[in-house]
This record gives structure tokens, sequence and C-alpha cells, in this order.
């Protein structure tokens, strides 16, 4: 497994996906909170995901920032698209990822467009074909960008060279 840390991050811009009432009941009545989901990138290349709950939107929103920070993967491209077809899964949600030409522009349905506009992918088609819950499809989709490899990584994995594996 390659390490997905990012290491030179630019200005990070956030989205929030979602955010959902929470309740609990307790003997006294109904105890409200709000659960935040936001994602964080750069538009270079690194993008991140978090949640966060508190009893006030504005609090859980900054907690789910905090935790989209710590959160980041690097997202390898080619060009403005990414490098190869791919399939992210997580519980329910199943997410499609292909390559698209450029200018076609993000094909693709809420939490997924967040995530590719924030990593900076310009062209890509997308198909959910699980669960259409937020955080599963972010989820699929992060690990569906942690599955992808640029030619060089997979020539020295096989131990050819990129003009062997282009050839």
């Amino acid at each position: 497994m390659v390490n997905n840390k990012p290491e030179n991050i630019g200005e990070i811009e956030e989205r929030v996906v979602a955010i959902n009432r929470v309740t609990k009941v307790v003997k006294g009545g109904r105890r409200l909170r709000f659960s935040a989901l936001v994602v964080v990138g750069d538009k270079q290349g690194h993008v991140g995901f978090g949640t966060g709950k508190a009893q006030e939107v504005p609090e859980a929103i900054r907690k789910a920032i905090e935790d989209a920070k710590k959160n980041l993967v690097s997202v390898p491209m080619a060009g403005t698209t990414i490098p190869h077809e791919v399939i992210g899964e997580f519980c329910g949600g199943r997410v499609l990822l292909k390559p698209a030409q450029a200018g076609s522009g993000v094909a693709a349905g809420g939490p997924v467009r967040a995530i590719m506009e924030l990593a900076g992918v310009a062209d890509v088609t997308s198909k959910s074909l699980g669960s259409n819950t937020p955080i599963n499809m972010i989820r699929a989709t992060v690990e569906a960008l942690k599955q992808l490899k640029i030619v060089e990584e997979v020539a020295e994995l096989r131990g050819k060279s990129v003009e062997e594996l282009l050839g």
C-alpha cells in the first residue's frame, strides 16, 4: 500500500455536504444535536472528509472541518482527469469513477461532485451503484481515490519500464 499522506498542501477550501438533526430520547425528553459532514480540499490533488457532532450547527461544522483536515489523501492525476477507471466500496455505498475527455467536466452527483471538485479533478464521470447515503458515498469515493495509481507506480511494481507497459 502506497502512503497517501500529502506533503505540500495549498489553500484549503471546505464544503458542507450534509447536516443531520440527531435526536436522543432520554427520561426527561429529547436531546437534540446536529451532525455535519464536510469535505475539504486544495484543488491540487489533496482531499479529505470529516464528521462532527454538536448541539449547535456552526460548532458541528467546525469540528467536521478539523476532522477532515486530519484525514487528507493525495489523488493521482493524469492531466485534468484520473488515470484509470476504478470502483470504490464502503458498506452499501459503491461508486464507479471513470476518466473523461478534457473539457467534459465533472459528471457526478452530490457528495461525489464535492470530492472531485475539491480534489482538483476537472474531468470525470461517476455513477453511484449502491447506497446513496452521503457518508457512505463519500467513504466509497475516497476508497476509490486511494486505489488509483499512475503509470510510473505500476511500472515500478512490475519491474518494467513505462515504455514496455504502454508499448
